[in-house]
């Protein structure tokens, strides 16, 4: 395995031609708008970011302004945009950065990774875009662009692989006297990955690394990259009481802060029918539709159910439907509960 020559300046090259350039965080040099974009579109659709980071900036412009606001303030702006542990290191890391940096980011890679929630790759791209730091990201569109081009097959389910792959990427770096690439070789690394060089139907004949790439060479990119390891998913069962007062107030209490949707919002669950039914009582609950709500390792068989009472079962407290909109809620429940407020007019 050699690493090609010309590999940065073909991406610096290609990316000034042909690269992203009209996503609102491209253009700065902000370390905060950048930060958030990157943490944002961790496992998240560009399209669905572009919706959430102008209304987060509208109400955080500022590290300061997040690290001041509340954990519930930011869960209820996050809320819908899923993977909440993001959220909950956003804010840990606002604050970080106010209280032991000034309220200013570090300007290196080592020293960003060191906050909470920003690993390895996040800080790098910080770094290169900010700063202009000579330092490799290596996230999911970058970790298939280079295995492929490299005609890297080590199973990267193995950390020493992983780390390897690392040291590829730090050599593949524009060189020392081209420094100033660094934020075009970033982002069109990351462009080529979400555009071009894709999971799946790769656009070969629009890449400028084609000539070079091992994997296309052999006639087998979407081998890369390899990984055995798979998620092993599990199917849990859900029952959700919905239960209203004659004001139609809905009653609701934060979840745990550890496990599904920790710190959000949520009426009481029972991962066991029979112990539904003992808290009811006998009461009569009206069963809604039963549906399946998609997490990263588990499906969750949600299965709502209304009950009007004006003595609620668990802890909690009433929320109203202009109180719950601004609170953090789980997206299927928000879902529901605008059911619930549709069905209530």
């Amino acid at each position: 395995m050699k690493a090609p020559a010309d590999f940065a300046q073909r991406v610096v090259h290609w990316q000034r031609a042909h690269g992203r350039k009209h996503l609102p965080w491209q253009g700065t040099r902000d370390p905060y708008r950048v930060w958030l974009s990157e943490i944002m579109l961790q496992q998240t659709q560009v399209v669905t970011v572009l919706d959430y980071y102008p209304r987060f900036l509208a109400r955080f412009p500022e590290v300061q302004a997040l690290a001041a606001a509340t954990l519930a303030d930011v869960l209820a702006l996050w809320s819908g945009l899923g993977y909440y542990s993001r959220a909950r290191n956003l804010h840990r890391c606002a604050q970080e950065v106010v209280s032991r940096h000034a309220g200013r980011f570090p300007a290196s890679a080592l020293a960003l990774a060191a906050l909470p929630g920003i690993g390895r790759s996040t800080a790098g791209a910080v770094a290169a875009f900010c700063f202009g730091e000579r330092t490799p990201i290596l996230d999911a569109n970058v970790r298939r662009v280079l295995t492929r081009v490299l005609g890297f097959d080590a199973d990267l389910a193995k950390a020493a692989n992983e780390r390897l792959l690392w040291d590829w990427a730090e050599k593949l770096l524009p060189g020392t006297g081209h420094a100033s690439d660094m934020p075009a070789y970033t982002q069109g690394l990351m462009d080529l990955g979400a555009t071009v060089c894709l999971a799946r139907g790769p656009a070969c004949a629009r890449c400028p690394l084609a000539d070079i790439c091992a994997a296309r060479l052999a006639g087998n990119p979407e081998h890369y990259p390899v990984r055995t390891r798979k998620l092993v998913r599990r199917s849990e069962d859900w029952w959700l009481l919905l239960q209203v007062d004659a004001s139609g107030r809905c009653w609701l209490a934060p979840r745990p802060q550890r496990g599904i949707w920790a710190g959000l919002h949520c009426p009481p669950v029972y991962t066991q029918r029979e112990a539904l039914d003992a808290a009811l009582q006998g009461a009569a609950a009206e069963e809604w539709p039963s549906f399946t709500h998609v997490l990263t390792h588990r499906d969750l068989q949600l299965h709502p159910l209304l009950l009007r009472t004006a003595t609620p079962h668990g802890a909690g407290a009433w929320f109203s439907a202009d109180q719950w909109q601004a609170l953090g809620l789980p997206a299927p429940l928000r879902k529901l509960l605008q059911q619930l407020k549709n069905k209530l007019i």
